[in-house]
């Protein structure tokens, strides 16, 4: 356990690592956990809606703040289509649109699109915990489930570029998805993915997924966590020992560190990737694969660090691949 802190930490470290705090066990029954407004209509948004609004609507109560990124200077727009995040390209404005469309159309119908994974005495302590969460893109009842972890250095959450897109996608194709929002920092990340996994498994009947064979989606920093959480399991970040997921999804992160304990493993990347070298993603990739676990990796021509779901590239098409890797793990 101290080698796994040592790793951590110096991962935060190179990348922009903020101060850690402690995990605790989910009240999962409580009803302050679930936000809904039946009661309030929702107007589609477009490229030209201003940032703000989308945050301020009250459709979204207090969580809209977390649609896009709590900590500042990281990102930049006055509208959708200006959306700016650092370390990210090929930022997609009519994804975007669609995220915001999807999450309101459906909170607007009385649906539950939110859930804390703290609870209020746990927020209170740490304050730090009231930026964390939830996001729920349905699929089918009582299918499978994937976890998105976007990326931003550890120092904020891409989510709107590098998870939500992606966990809208996986639900449009039938899967309930969620998109992890996390406090900053390595440790602290990783504990926040582990409480959300544990609260998914002990609401799985009431939230009707199927939490077995589940799959851990990641870019960047949310790759490291969906390996670190893969490879260690919830376990080893303050949590019980829940069942560790049956694929890790990593998109573009230099991570060499191998366990012996890796799930089976599909990454991508792109050549032009100057955050994350492609040449150490297939070199990961092959040592997991000389372990005897299923292993892939798709490397794309030309591209750069943070491409998302690649629509437009030469990536377009990649999570269609990745879900096929997870299901042949089913």
């Amino acid at each position: 356990m101290n080698q796994l802190l040592f790793r951590l930490a110096a991962a935060g470290a190179a990348l922009l690592l903020l101060p850690s705090g402690c995990g605790e066990t989910s009240a999962a029954e409580e009803a302050h956990m679930e936000y809904s407004a039946s009661d309030l209509t929702f107007t589609p948004v477009d490229r030209d809606t201003p940032i703000q609004a989308v945050m301020d609507n009250p459709l979204f109560g207090d969580y809209g703040r977390l649609l896009f990124p709590v900590e500042s200077g990281w990102w930049s727009g006055e509208t959708l289509e200006d959306l700016r995040l650092t370390f990210y390209s090929h930022i997609d404005p009519e994804a975007t649109v669609a995220v915001i469309n999807n999450l309101g159309t459906r909170a607007a119908s009385g649906e539950t699109v939110f859930y804390d994974i703290y609870t209020a005495e746990e927020k209170a302590r740490d304050p730090a915990k009231a930026d964390t969460g939830l996001f729920f893109f349905r699929g089918e009842a009582a299918a499978k489930t994937a976890i998105c972890n976007a990326g931003g250095a550890f120092a904020y959450v891409g989510a709107m570029h590098d998870s939500f897109p992606h966990a809208l996608a996986l639900s449009q194709r039938g899967y309930n998805a969620f998109a992890l929002i996390y406090r900053p920092g390595a440790q602290t990340a990783c504990e926040d993915l582990a409480r959300a996994i544990a609260f998914l498994h002990e609401n799985a009947a009431a939230l009707h997924i199927d939490m077995a064979g589940y799959s851990l989606w990641g870019g960047s920093a949310g790759a490291r966590m969906a390996a670190w959480l893969g490879a260690y399991g919830t376990e080893a970040f303050g949590e019980a020992a829940w069942p560790r997921p049956a694929a890790v999804i990593m998109q573009y992160t230099g991570m060499s560190e191998i366990t012996g304990n890796e799930p089976p493993t599909y990454s991508c990347v792109g050549t032009r990737d100057g955050i994350a070298s492609w040449r150490v993603m297939k070199q990961r990739t092959a040592r997991i694969r000389a372990q005897g676990t299923d292993a892939e990796i798709e490397i794309f021509e030309g591209l750069a660090h943070g491409f998302g779901l690649g629509t437009g590239t030469v990536a377009e098409g990649w999570l269609d691949h990745a879900l096929s890797f997870w299901e042949r793990q089913l």
